[in-house]
């Protein structure tokens, strides 16, 4: 750290940053011994090793770099489906030339002893997380001064570096400080994964129709929808549609509106969920009594507890937009986010960017957000009047599912199709490519299933 930044005085009269980080020892070789008596399959106590693992404890989370070696060896034996106890662990230390490295297996035998019961390890796990925890929030704390110490960049940056850091701390993921996964480190829980999905126990968060859904798999964290359409086809209510489907299946969402105001969003949302026709919502005494009673029904039943956040910032920079989504993820967390629509997005760019290279800028931007709020984002296109997307290329890059609005009528007002809606899937990362016929019920600013009333 540089000399001129300040240490701050405790009452101990420490520095801040020169005292020992949190840490407790103690509780580190309790959960080592302990994961080493849980016994074989089939014994009681076997169950405790899964319990204790599925506390989210990893070798990075140990303050003592040998701790975090046998924790690694014990891994690596179960997830060969070994025995875990003192003999096989010191053998799978000693296959890597790490036994000496750690202490021998004096020390193995020692966390042994310092052991309570198997059932104690979840609870001493816990602790060795809250104190790898408390390490990683002052880790990033330094980050953030040194990088307001150093000069760079300008105030928009400080802000985008102090929330991307304080969202870390809060949702649990501060910076790697270890290497990826091996596959072998990711086999059990990809094989627990493909058990769920093949007994139709794991899918994505619905986008509210059932084709859909079952084309993609719902929709999955860390990836990017594109919803495409020309002006007036419906583009926003599809994306509302499905924002408001993925909450009421539990999922948090943020709708971020470039065109509407909160009050049309929420008119569109009363009215879909109402069955109120909108127009009814917009004009002067077009509520009869029934339709009063709706919108109170609506309030007690649905906005009371659905978990959807209406987001409609005061420029257009996606800067603003990535700092609600953080705020967001900070606070109850964030499923799915999104965004009415990319061509409206600014982003600092230099004199010479083009348009092209904007949008672009824009759609990677929103990719990277997705990956770092592990939520989904639903980033809706306008189409030209020949049917390309503006700027398609870097936004079809970005995107894992491509949806294209076709409604026969906008075009054909005679057409034998009048009422229905193609929901053209053109790129389709978990699955196959095709067309999902669902109806539009404008009136009621919703798109439904076929056959659904």
């Amino acid at each position: 750290m540089s000399d001129t930044i300040p240490t701050q005085q405790t009452d101990t009269a420490k520095p801040l940053f020169t005292r020992v980080p949190p840490q407790d020892i103690e509780a580190e070789t309790a959960v080592l011994g302990e994961l080493m008596t849980c016994g074989s399959p089939g014994q009681p106590t076997h169950r405790y090793l899964a319990d204790i693992l599925d506390t989210g404890i990893s070798p990075a989370d140990y303050y003592r770099p040998a701790n975090a070696t046998i924790h690694r060896a014990i891994c690596t034996l179960r997830a060969a489906g070994e025995p875990v106890d003192v003999r096989t662990v010191s053998a799978a230390l000693t296959e890597t030339g790490e036994l000496a490295k750690v202490g021998g297996n004096g020390y193995l035998n020692m966390c042994v002893q310092a052991a309570w019961t198997p059932a104690n390890g979840p609870a001493h796990a816990e602790i060795v997380r809250a104190k790898a925890y408390r390490r990683a929030a002052i880790t990033a704390a330094v980050k953030v001064m040194e990088y307001a110490y150093s000069g760079e960049g300008d105030e928009n940056d400080v802000r985008d570096m102090v929330e991307q850091q304080l969202t870390a701390i809060i949702t649990g993921v501060p910076g790697m400080d270890q290497a990826p996964p091996t596959v072998d480190d990711l086999y059990l829980d990809f094989v627990a994964d493909l058990e769920d999905i093949q007994n139709g126990q794991r899918r994505g968060i619905t986008y509210g129709f059932e084709d859909v859904d079952a084309l993609t798999s719902g929709m999955h964290p860390g990836n990017v929808t594109v919803i495409a359409a020309q002006s007036g086809v419906g583009k926003s209510t599809l994306a509302l549609n499905a924002a408001v489907a993925a909450a009421k299946a539990g999922a948090q969402v943020m709708f971020s509106s470039l065109e509407m105001s909160s009050t049309e969003l929420m008119q569109k949302i009363a009215a879909a969920e109402g069955r109120i026709a909108l127009h009814h919502l917009t004009h002067e005494g077009g509520l009869t009594a029934a339709g009063w009673e709706s919108v109170r029904r609506l309030g007690a039943d649905l906005f009371r507890t659905l978990p959807l956040r209406v987001y409609r910032p005061d420029g257009a920079a996606i800067a603003d937009i990535a700092s609600a989504a953080r705020s967001c993820a900070r606070s109850g967390g964030l499923d799915v986010l999104v965004v009415d629509y990319l061509q409206l997005i600014e982003i600092e760019h230099g004199r010479n960017t083009n348009r092209e290279q904007a949008v672009a800028a824009v759609s990677r931007a929103l990719k990277n957000l997705a990956v770092q709020l592990d939520c989904h984002v639903i980033a809706l296109s306008q189409l030209n009047d020949d049917g390309l997307m503006r700027e398609s290329r870097a936004i079809k890059n970005d995107a894992s599912v491509v949806i294209k609005v076709h409604r026969p009528d906008s075009e054909d007002k005679e057409s034998a199709r009048s009422g229905e809606v193609d929901l053209v899937i053109e790129k389709n990362r978990f699955g196959p490519t095709a067309t999902a016929t669902v109806a539009a019920q404008l009136h009621y600013s919703r798109f439904k299933d076929m056959g659904h009333s």
